[in-house]
């Protein structure tokens, strides 16, 4: 009886330290995961607060106003519009200047005109579609001038693509590593029991037969290990709300379970995925080769 206990505890022992170093795998997977979607938040918020300015003529009337924000509003690309009357836009320039400088005083009106500032979708973002919303605008007779700053747009768009794409890689170079480093503990898992695949051969056990056992052990494994990295997210996800960070205003229920769901599915599937293949090398070896 303490010979069996004595194989038992090992083997408890392999499979406890495989499904915790699948799961740490998975945690910074998830962290990184979270990273991404908030600077896609981040990115989406500041692409969002691009657009243009309308600067309309002296004598436009306020039904004019109000019929080329309604165009705005409904048109396709538009997050929204804020219109700002010449009173509003001479206070606002007299807080950035300063009371030392009162250019009403110096000229005796308000040279300043209403100015209705447009807001853009993510999507549009861009100094191409820009300047196809901005074409129409410059024919109507309501508008004086349309400002739009497209270098910066351009400038902004390449910095977020930069990072975009930095991200991706280390996506990507995460993912491999964690498909190596999961490989590898199952394998070792598989290889504590190599001569009991052995045994189950010279028994006449089929592949199938054989590798069934292990498949299931380490899809139960992978989903114990999703479970865990996700229990381990969710605490840093409210650790973080805790502490009123910005960041963590972005990771709500719906930013939250998708990771979660891609964590339990990632776990699983890498787990059997190397299941399958450990099982199979070790279906092929001799005996003699087993020792190796």
């Amino acid at each position: 009886m303490a010979r069996r206990r004595h194989h038992i505890i090992p083997l408890f022992t392999t499979r406890a330290t495989a499904t915790v170093s699948v799961a740490l795998v998975l945690f910074i997977l998830g962290m990184a995961a979270l990273i991404g979607i908030a600077t896609r938040v981040v990115t989406d918020n500041i692409r969002e607060n691009m657009g243009f300015v309308v600067l309309f003529n002296e004598d436009v009337t306020a039904s004019d106003i109000d019929a080329v924000k309604k165009m705005f509003d409904k048109a396709s690309g538009v997050s929204s519009t804020v219109y700002s009357s010449p009173d509003v836009v001479l206070e606002r320039w007299q807080s950035m200047v300063g009371e030392d400088e009162d250019i009403v005083k110096l000229s005796g009106i308000n040279p300043f005109v209403g100015e209705l500032e447009v807001h853009v979708t993510s999507e549009y973002a861009s100094s191409d579609s820009l300047d196809r919303m901005i074409a129409p605008m410059m024919l109507m007779p309501q508008v004086s001038e349309v400002k739009v700053h497209t270098e910066l747009v351009d400038k902004v768009n390449a910095t977020l693509r930069s990072v975009g794409l930095g991200l991706l890689i280390v996506a990507v170079a995460l993912l491999i590593v964690s498909f190596v480093l999961i490989f590898n503990t199952v394998r070792l898992s598989v290889y504590a029991r190599r001569f009991t695949i052995y045994t189950m051969k010279l028994v006449g056990a089929t592949g199938c037969f054989i590798r069934r056992p292990f498949l299931v052990d380490n899809i139960v494994n992978g989903l114990v290990a999703g479970l865990i990295a996700s229990i381990a997210l969710a605490l840093v996800v409210l650790y973080c709300r805790s502490l009123d960070l910005p960041v963590a205003e972005m990771f709500t229920l719906r930013t939250v379970l998708p990771v979660v769901g891609a964590l339990l599915v990632t776990g699983v599937l890498i787990c059997l995925i190397a299941a399958l293949f450990a099982t199979n090398i070790y279906l092929r070896l001799s005996y003699d080769e087993m020792f190796k």
